[in-house]
């Protein structure tokens, strides 16, 4: 008899994806219009991906981060998060939109721990667990302040703090950075880039702007629209990169892959 160990017996492993969008279409219908806002979407995203999404307004990005978070039903196809088929929000699933959504009748501090009071977590536990998060995001120091009296980058670390105190398994970027200024964007870009360092968290990440995708994500998504359709995933190769961004910048691979994603976007 051969040794359990023997390669000619072993059982082939298979990895299985976190998220897993099988064939996903989306119609909107009313009595005199109907739009094909995606069409037969398929894509298999791993537990520490952080994937950037590209496309031209009316390609159905903000549609699919809908559908992912089970905030709209699709038309046809199945999302399926950790094996289990996702069809209405739950707590493995965070979003972060553009806008932050924190409670003002709330200081910092009880807006990220907002979500483990719903879900009955100890108040110490609370205090540890929102203590540790303020601190990652930098805003420890602001805990008891309201959220009128941050300012928008501070704002949008506050609502990360919140989502990450949730502890899911996925988080959604709705264009997070989109309403700041190009400096405190940037500095949000660190911030976010090192957060993802620390968890590992999956990250699913829509923007408008191919140089942020180039400094964010691991893997970068193109879409077009009419129908919304995705046209290219590609692997980022400066994904790992260890130099100032300054630097990278002025790399001559950086500006050919922006080059190439930005004429894949237009379609050229």
């Amino acid at each position: 008899m051969l040794p359990l160990s023997s390669p000619s017996i072993r059982e082939p492993m298979t990895r299985v994806p976190l998220i897993e969008v099988n064939d996903l279409c989306l119609h909107y219908q009313s009595r005199s219009h109907s739009l094909h806002v995606l069409d037969h979407i398929n894509l298999h995203i791993d537990n520490n991906d952080f994937v950037c999404v590209l496309g031209p307004s009316g390609c159905g990005k903000s549609s699919l981060l809908n559908v992912l978070a089970g905030f709209q039903k699709p038309t046809s196809g199945e999302v399926i998060i950790q094996g289990k088929k996702h069809v209405r929000p739950n707590a493995d699933v965070g979003v972060v939109f553009q806008h932050h959504n924190l409670f003002p009748w709330l200081s910092i501090e009880k807006n990220v721990a907002f979500g483990l009071q719903m879900k009955s977590v100890s108040k110490t536990e609370r205090q540890k667990i929102v203590s540790y998060y303020l601190n990652m995001v930098g805003l420890e120091s602001s805990a008891k302040l309201w959220p009128f009296q941050l300012s928008g980058g501070m704002k949008q670390r506050a609502s990360i703090a919140r989502t990450l105190a949730a502890d899911p398994k996925v988080i959604l970027m709705d264009e997070p950075f989109g309403a700041l200024d190009a400096l405190t964007r940037e500095s949000m870009q660190n911030h976010l880039l090192q957060i993802w360092k620390k968890t590992r968290k999956c990250i699913f990440f829509i923007t408008h702007d191919v140089e942020e995708a180039l400094l964010l994500g691991t893997r970068i998504v193109v879409m077009h629209p009419n129908p919304g359709r995705i046209v290219k995933d590609i692997v980022n190769p400066l994904s790992h990169h260890n130099q100032p961004v300054d630097e990278l910048k002025q790399a001559r691979e950086f500006h050919d892959l922006r080059d190439s994603i930005i004429s894949t976007i237009k379609g050229t």
